[in-house]
């Protein structure tokens, strides 16, 4: 198989600590991690199960994501009640 590059966002989980993650390309895969580093290696490891159940099936598997992306934080204020 191809090397294959995924966007995974690590999202700070303000009530257990560690890190959820957030893979795009596979909506319904989700993880988490006690610390970045078991995050991305989770995150590692639910994509190659996501690849192979698509391979197993026949289903097409996404294409890497190979767009720059950059990301930014937006800050707004809630409309008075």
């Amino acid at each position: 198989m191809n090397a294959l590059s995924y966007r995974v966002i690590l999202e700070p989980d303000e009530d257990d600590g560690g890190f959820n993650v957030v893979i795009p390309a596979f909506p319904t895969a989700h993880t988490q991690g006690d610390n970045v580093d078991e995050a991305r290696r989770n995150a590692r490891e639910v994509i190659e199960l996501e690849l192979n159940y698509l391979m197993e099936k026949g289903l097409s598997i996404p294409p890497s994501d190979t767009e720059n992306v950059r990301i930014e934080r937006v800050t707004v204020t809630s409309p008075a009640a």
